[in-house]
C-alpha cells in the first residue's frame, strides 16, 4: 500500500511524501529511521479531512477548548472508559458545533481501526503537532490518560498567559479609544463654536489656540479625504505586518522594545520550557521536541534559535550551549538547562522553570496593569485639560483686559 505521509525534517521544514509500505506504522518508522518526525499518514489518493464548518471556512480550536477536552479525556480513560466510548461521550455533551463535528470525524476514524493520534492529524486545525504528539507518546506507552492530563495542563497554561496578556491590553486600549473619540469630537463640535466667538471678539489669539483653530478647520474641511487615509493607513499596515518583511520587524521589535521586550522574552522562554518539559517527560525524543516546539513558536527569532539548538544537537553537543549563546534566553534559564542535562532530568527542570516564569509573568503583568491604567488617565486629562484651557485662555485674556482698562 502508498501512503500520504506529512513530515518535519531535521531542519524543521515541512516535506509531503508518498510511503510504499505495509501499514502506516511500517510508513511512519521508515520516516523516523530518516530523521523525519511524521505528523499524519493516509492513504495516498485519500485527501486528509480539513478542519472545517458547514460554510467551508477552516477552523481553529483555541487552548481552552483543548484542555476541557484533554481534561475530559484523562478522567474518562482513567477510570476505565474505553477511548470510543470517551470519544461518544465528549460528542454528545460538547456545546461547540466545530468541536461536535471535529470529534465525530474523529470517532469515525477511530471506528475504522485508526489509531486516536492518527485520527487527531487529520484535523489540523483542532489538534496541533504537540497535542498529536503527546497523545502518539501514549498510545505507545500505554499511559493515554497521563498524557492527556499533561495535554489538559499546558493548554491551560497557555490559555491563562494568553488571557493575561489580553486582560493587560483591553483596558489601555479602551481608555486610549475613549481618548481618540473625545479629542475628535471636541476638534469637530466644540472648537468651531468657539471659533465664531474668537471671531467676533477680534481679540488675538494664543498659540496653542491658533494650533487647535487650524486643525479643527483642517479637519471640518477635509474629513472627507482623512477618513479614507487613515482607514488605508490601518489596512496598508495590517497587510504589512502579515508580509514576511513586517513579521521579521514586528519580531525582533517585540523581544528588543525596553521593558516591552523583557516580558515578552520571558513569555518566550516560559512557552519553550514548558513545550520542551512536557514533550520530554512523555519520552518524545529530543530532536522531534525540539521540531515540535519551533514550529508552535509565533516569534521568528525564537524559531531561529530553537534551529540553532537542532544543529547543536545534531552535532552531539548540549542543547544549552546553543540556548547559551543568545541573549534571547535569561543566563539563569541556561543554567537550569546545563543541570538538567547533566543530571539527566532536563523534562522535570524545564517545568520548574516554566512554572517560575509564569509566575513571574503573571506578577509583571498585574504590576503593568496596575502602573499603566493611572499613567493613561492622567493623560487623558491633560488632554482635555489643554484643549480647554486652550480655548477659553482668549476669553480670560480679554476679561483681564476690559477689568485693567476700566476706570
Amino acid at each position: 500500500m502508498k501512503f500520504q505521509c506529512e513530515a518535519y525534517t531535521k531542519s524543521g521544514d515541512p516535506v509531503s511524501e508518498i510511503v510504499e509500505a505495509a501499514t502506516a506504522e511500517e510508513a511512519i518508522e521508515r520516516l523516523r529511521r530518516r530523521g523525519m518526525f511524521v505528523l499524519s499518514t493516509s492513504e495516498a489518493g485519500d485527501a486528509p479531512a480539513a478542519s472545517k464548518t458547514k460554510s467551508g471556512k477552516r477552523t481553529k480550536s483555541n487552548p481552552k477548548q483543548l484542555a476541557v477536552f484533554a481534561r475530559e479525556m484523562s478522567v474518562l480513560i482513567s477510570t476505565g472508559t474505553p477511548v470510543m466510548e470517551s470519544l461518544v461521550a465528549l460528542e454528545r455533551q460538547t456545546q461547540s458545533e466545530t468541536w461536535k463535528n471535529a470529534l465525530a470525524r474523529v470517532r469515525a476514524k477511530v471506528e475504522e481501526g485508526m489509531p486516536l493520534s492518527q485520527a487527531m492529524a487529520d484535523q489540523p486545525g483542532i489538534f496541533d503537532p504537540v497535542s498529536r504528539s503527546l497523545v502518539a507518546a501514549g498510545e505507545s506507552s500505554g499511559k493515554l490518560d497521563t498524557m492527556f492530563e499533561r495535554l489538559a495542563v499546558l493548554s491551560r497554561r497557555q490559555a491563562a498567559a494568553h488571557s493575561a496578556i489580553m486582560g493587560a491590553m483591553i483596558y489601555p486600549a479602551l481608555l486610549l479609544s475613549v481618548a481618540g473619540i473625545v479629542l475628535v469630537l471636541m476638534l469637530m463640535f466644540v472648537l468651531p463654536r468657539f471659533g465664531g466667538l474668537f471671531e467676533t471678539l477680534d481679540t488675538p489669539l494664543p498659540p496653542t489656540t491658533k494650533i487647535l483653530m487650524v486643525m479643527s478647520d483642517a479637519m471640518l474641511a477635509y474629513w472627507w479625504g482623512i477618513a479614507p487615509a487613515l482607514v488605508a493607513c490601518v489596512v496598508g499596515g495590517v497587510f504589512w505586518a502579515r508580509s514576511a518583511h513586517g513579521k521579521a520587524v514586528r519580531d525582533t521589535a517585540m523581544v528588543r522594545m525596553p521593558k516591552v521586550g523583557v516580558l515578552a522574552r520571558a513569555f518566550a522562554t516560559a512557552r519553550i520550557a514548558r513545550l520542551l518539559g512536557v514533550l520530554l517527560e512523555s519520552k518524545v525524543p529530543l530532536m522531534e521536541a525540539l521540531a515540535l516546539t519551533k514550529a508552535s513558536m509565533t516569534n521568528a527569532n525564537y524559531a531561529r534559535l530553537i534551529e540553532a539548538a537542532e544543529t547543536q544537537v545534531t552535532k552531539g553537543e548540549s542543547m544549552s550551549a546553543a540556548f547559551g549563546g543568545s541573549d534571547l534566553v535569561a543566563h539563569s534559564v541556561c543554567e537550569a538547562m546545563r543541570n538538567g542535562e547533566q543530571s539527566g532530568r532536563l523534562g522535570k527542570v524545564l517545568l520548574n522553570v516554566a512554572d517560575y516564569l509564569d509566575e513571574e509573568n503573571e506578577t509583571v503583568i498585574k504590576s503593568l496593569s496596575t502602573l499603566i491604567e493611572p499613567v493613561i488617565m492622567i493623560s487623558l486629562g491633560l488632554v482635555v485639560g489643554f484643549v480647554a484651557v486652550s480655548m477659553f485662555l482668549p476669553l480670560f485674556d480679554l476679561t483681564a483686559s476690559a477689568g485693567g482698562g476700566a476706570p
